[in-house]
């Protein structure tokens, strides 16, 4: 019996140990399978991916950054152009002996100790691979002190960079805008691939709206390097494609003329040639220097511009809002026409106010004694108060914003730069939305004169004005002329873009009103006849004061009792020549005062720029210039 329980262990055993033969057999044979399939999957199925991760342990692609495109005015004066400028670079893993060699240089280039320090600390924090920056804008003595010395530098080189700038400093910095880095925000919009190797991109104007076209296309070059990512050959290289020019509308001695005319007020001055929007001038103060952006703004200059009371970063032209006072009067007149309210010779009694009927409440012309009796012609341009009151009740709030967003009020009119503002003309269900209360008559009856809730941007008056001066024919605001590709290639001029023409029940219903505008300019009693005088050409215009505050019907406005930022606004709009419009303009000199005594002044000076051949010098000032070189 022990004879048989032995034979059976012993099979037993065996059958045990074939067993564990052949499920370590699966189990090598599993592994074989599992481990040639992950090499058929990494040789043949991601060949591509890892043949590029092994191409990338001894290529390296640098990217190369494109020339943005110049900006011009329409005569080619350059606005916007690339300063190159010449770095003291080094490459930490180049530089044997860097600190010593730091303070040599800043001994020969006269570099402040505390800016070494600075350049030792950023030194620390960058790959050992990456050039930085020693010195900027290297001067010619410079760059001859350096090269002579360069042996004794190893890992020390002059590069050529570009940088932005702007050749006449504030002028126009509103609307050419500013290049500034690269930051968060930006990066969440772009086109990684697109910008690699590129710091800067259009922050504000001109500079931000063409991006896509200043920017251009990068480039790279492809380089073999060694196991510690030395460069060793170029092996392939795709040239960057430069950014288009840009030609703006502008005519530059006519902006500079809108600010310096400008000078003494904040306030704002807008041209535009009427046949086909471009803007001729545009012009805000006060105004910034874009400069000061490029390579980044100090916080202290940055905190005096933000905390600035006038405020120089915005632009009044298409950002700020206005009342427009009695600039509007001859578009309220082409409505009220249109509307059927009245005609050419409608008479009203203007005896000093107006009383909806009912109503104790008095609305005060700015002549007290009033007008007498008045139609259409006259109350245009002596300007009667107490006409357009009762035009504008008796037209109510529904027709009125009909007609007259007609003009393009209460919208942006388009213009090619970022955060323009679209003013507002008021309706009935405005304000049911915003101050959950009705429309009242009294409210119709403020708006006729172009206060009250209603408020517009200055470039939307210039625009309305063109409108009137053209007989409805529009055409969008603008301030892209052309782009270039090429400096051999010739300037590409956009198409004019216009807009549906404004067309009345009766094209007769334009002329009683320019009528009016003539007058106030070149007839007996106009208010702005004074600054009309001498003119080389006859003009159409309308002066307008726009009231800051609201005043008591007890109360009487005295400027010399209020502070400054409580006087009435200066406002004048104009369209010249009067036969064939070349310009039509409009002006705000803020707390200024009277239409009169500032903006109509003013404009005349601007149009003349303009339209007016300038005199030779005189042999005093020839003289002059001579003595001043």
């Amino acid at each position: 019996m022990a004879i048989g329980r032995s034979i059976k262990d012993q099979r037993a055993e065996k059958e045990v140990f074939r067993s564990r033969i052949v499920i370590s057999g699966i189990i090598i044979a599993l592994a074989l399978v599992g481990i040639s399939s992950r090499l058929l999957f990494l040789q043949i199925v991601n060949h591509d991916y890892y043949l590029q991760l092994s191409k990338e342990n001894y290529q390296r692609r640098i990217p190369t950054p494109p020339v943005r495109g110049q900006i011009f005015d329409r005569n080619g004066v350059l606005l916007a152009g690339n300063h190159i400028e010449y770095v003291l670079e080094v490459i930490k893993d180049e530089a044997p002996d860097l600190n010593p060699q730091l303070d040599k240089l800043g001994l020969m280039l006269d570099i402040e100790p505390h800016i070494i320090d600075k350049i030792r600390k950023k030194i620390r924090i960058t790959n050992r691979y990456q050039p930085v920056a020693i010195k900027k804008d290297l001067t010619d003595i410079e760059i001859a002190i350096f090269s002579a010395n360069r042996p004794r530098f190893p890992g020390f080189k002059i590069a050529l960079k570009i940088e932005r700038y702007y050749p006449l400093g504030s002028v126009a910095g509103h609307l050419i805008g500013y290049v500034g880095r690269i930051d968060k925000k930006d990066l969440k919009n772009i086109d990684k691939e697109e910008y690699k190797g590129t710091s800067h991109i259009g922050k504000s104007g001109i500079e931000k709206t063409y991006e896509s076209l200043l920017h251009g296309k990068s480039g790279y070059q492809l380089h073999e390097v060694d196991s510690g990512g030395k460069h060793i050959k170029l092996l392939e290289e795709k040239v960057p494609t430069a950014g288009q020019d840009l030609f703006l509308t502008l005519d530059i001695n006519l902006q500079t003329k809108a600010e310096d005319l400008l000078r003494d007020y904040n306030g704002a001055a807008v041209a535009i040639d009427p046949n086909n929007g471009e803007v001729l001038a545009m012009a805000s103060m006060p105004v910034f220097d874009p400069n000061l952006f490029v390579n980044g703004i100090s916080h202290k200059a940055y905190s005096e511009l933000r905390d600035n009371p006038s405020r120089p970063l915005y632009s009044r032209a298409y950002q700020g809002v206005y009342p427009p006072g009695s600039t509007i009067k001859p578009m309220v007149a082409i409505a009220g026409l249109n509307a059927g309210i009245v005609d050419e010779k409608s008479s009203v009694y203007g005896g000093g106010y107006f009383q909806i009927p009912g109503n104790r409440h008095r609305y005060r012309c700015w002549k007290k004694s009033g007008h007498g009796f008045v139609r259409m012609n006259r109350a245009i341009y002596q300007s009667c108060d107490v006409y357009f009151y009762d035009l504008s009740y008796r037209m109510g709030i529904d027709r009125f914003n009909t007609e007259l967003s007609k003009f393009g009020f209460s919208e942006p009119t388009g213009l090619d730069v970022p955060h323009e503002k679209s003013g507002l003309l008021p309706s009935r269900g405005w304000k049911e939305a915003r101050h959950n209360t009705q429309w009242y008559p009294g409210d119709s009856v403020n708006i006729g004169i172009g206060q009250g809730y209603w408020n517009v941007t200055p470039v939307q008056l210039a625009h309305a004005v063109g409108i009137v001066a053209m007989r409805g024919r529009r055409a969008k605001p603008h301030l892209l002329r052309g782009v270039r590709s090429n400096r051999d290639n010739p300037i590409d001029l956009l198409p004019i873009h216009l807009l549906p023409d404004l067309v009345l029940n009766d094209d007769s219903y334009w002329e009683e009103p320019i009528r009016g505008m003539v007058n106030v300019v070149h007839g007996e009693g106009g208010t702005a006849r004074r600054s009309a005088q001498g003119a080389e050409y006859r003009y159409a215009g309308k002066t307008g004061t726009a009231q800051v505050f609201g005043i008591a019907q007890n109360k009487t406005y005295n400027a010399k009792n209020l502070k400054k930022e409580l006087h009435d606004h200066s406002l004048f709009v104009a369209f010249a020549p009067l036969k064939d419009p070349k310009i039509a303009v409009s002006i705000i000199a803020e707390n200024a005062g009277g239409g009169s005594k500032v903006a109509a002044p003013l404009a005349r000076e601007f149009m003349d720029a303009y339209l007016v051949e300038p005199l030779p010098p005189s042999e005093e000032e020839t003289q002059d210039k001579k003595k001043k070189r």
